[in-house]
Parts: structure tokens; C-alpha cells; sequence
């Protein structure tokens, strides 16, 4: 199977970490490790002239981007995620003398990249604390009913950062009534159904989700009630 094709990035070298053993289409050499696509024929390294390059692996960003400004040379190295159907960065490939010397700078700062790190996680955890207190406050005001600890709960889940849920979304951000509602109804279908026994027993989740459409609006229809109103019904 050919492999599929690699991002387009400007100005920089792509090298593939591939999935499957694969063999240079000119020396013949492998199976590699690393290759480059040349006309969607892969190359090793030492045929594409990269053979000199060392592998620093993602994870650092102050010592890539200034091994990355140390080197003449450099290359981003890929691996196609299947799962994502895309490829996704692993790392870079640069010169060793530049990484030692990127090294030797990350060195003289750590310090103070340290400090710079610690004061930036206190600034996001200051803005998460207060946008989670503004989420909570909009599902109060939707849902006059729900507990305030359930609405806390359900706004701090949805708005974890880099989990891709709602509230990290544009429409979160917003604090959008359907973003607001959205999270609100993913709370109570997993807290408050039987949503999650039912995958559990291999039901596909839009029937599941059939299935607890009911149990669902029925606790939304309780959670728009104030409790006055809640009252005044049941004495009625």
C-alpha cells in the first residue's frame, strides 16, 4: 500500500517515521526508520543527503525551536496517525552541533523559562476557575433547578482543557445557549441514565441514546423549574 501523502509545509523539509517496513527505492537499504518521499518513492536518509541529521523528539519547545535556529539544515519527522487519518509531528531532524548548541542556551535560562512556566500556569488556572464560574452561572440561569453543584461539576468537565469538548469550543467560549445546553445534556445522560451500561453491553450509542432520550428530558424539564415552581406544582 503506497503511504499516504504527506503534509504540505513550506520552506521545510518532511520526514516520515512509516508504519510499515519499508526499503529504500535506491540503495535498497532497510527496513528505515526514517524516510523522505521523493516522486512518492521513499528514500533514507543518507540517499536524500539527511543522513548526517540527529532526532530530537517532540516534547521541548524551547530547545526545538532554538535547535532549529542553531542549524543550517532541518527537518520536521511525521507519523501518520490511522486513527486520525493525518499525519502528526514526532519531532525534528537537525545537526548535531546545533543541537549542543541549543542545548547549552536552554541551559543558561532554565531558570527563568522555569518561573515564566509556573506564572503561566497560574494565569490559566485563574482564567479556567473564573470561566468555569461563568458556565456554571449560565446553566443556573437556563436551568434554574439543577443543583449548583451539579452545574459546576457538569461546567468544569466540559471545559477541561484539550479534551475537545464543548466548552472548548468556539460556541463554549461564547457561552452560547446551545453550547451551554449541550453540555448540560451530556452531564445528565451519563450521570443520570443508564447511558453508559447500555455501551457497556455493546448497544450502538444512537440507540442507547434512544433509549434514554425520555430519562433525559425528564430531568431538563425538572432542572427548568425553580424550586418555588417545583413546589407549587407538586401542592397542586
Amino acid at each position: 500500500m503506497a503511504l499516504p501523502a504527506t503534509p504540505h509545509s513550506p520552506g521545510r523539509l518532511v520526514v516520515v517515521q512509516p508504519l510499515k517496513r519499508k526499503r529504500c527505492a535506491r540503495c535498497h537499504r532497510g527496513p528505515l526508520s526514517l524516510l523522505m518521499l521523493e516522486d512518492g518513492a521513499p528514500r533514507c536518509l543518507d540517499c536524500a543527503d539527511l543522513g548526517h541529521l540527529v532526532f530530537l523528539p517532540r516534547g521541548d519547545t524551547a530547545l526545538t525551536r532554538r535547535a532549529r535556529e542553531e542549524s543550517t539544515l532541518s527537518a520536521v519527522v511525521v507519523r501518520f496517525n490511522r486513527r486520525r487519518s493525518r499525519y502528526e509531528r514526532q519531532g525534528v531532524l537537525v545537526e548535531e552541533a546545533a543541537l549542543a548548541r541549543a542545548e547549552v542556551r536552554c541551559l543558561a535560562d532554565a531558570e527563568a523559562r522555569r518561573r515564566r512556566r509556573a506564572r503561566d500556569a497560574r494565569r490559566r488556572a485563574a482564567e479556567d476557575e473564573r470561566f468555569v464560574a461563568a458556565f456554571a452561572a449560565e446553566i443556573l440561569r437556563l436551568f434554574p433547578g439543577c443543583p449548583a453543584d451539579r452545574a459546576r461539576a457538569i461546567a468544569a468537565h466540559a471545559s477541561v482543557r484539550g479534551s475537545g469538548r464543548v466548552g472548548r469550543s468556539a460556541a463554549g467560549r461564547a457561552l452560547t445557549e446551545g453550547a451551554v445546553i449541550s453540555a448540560v445534556v451530556a452531564g445528565v445522560r451519563h450521570v443520570d441514565t443508564p447511558y453508559d451500561q447500555l455501551l457497556m453491553r455493546g448497544v450502538p450509542w444512537h440507540e442507547a441514546r434512544r433509549r434514554i432520550a425520555p430519562a433525559v428530558e425528564g430531568v431538563l424539564r425538572g432542572w427548568q423549574e425553580t424550586e418555588e415552581e417545583a413546589e407549587e406544582a407538586a401542592a397542586g
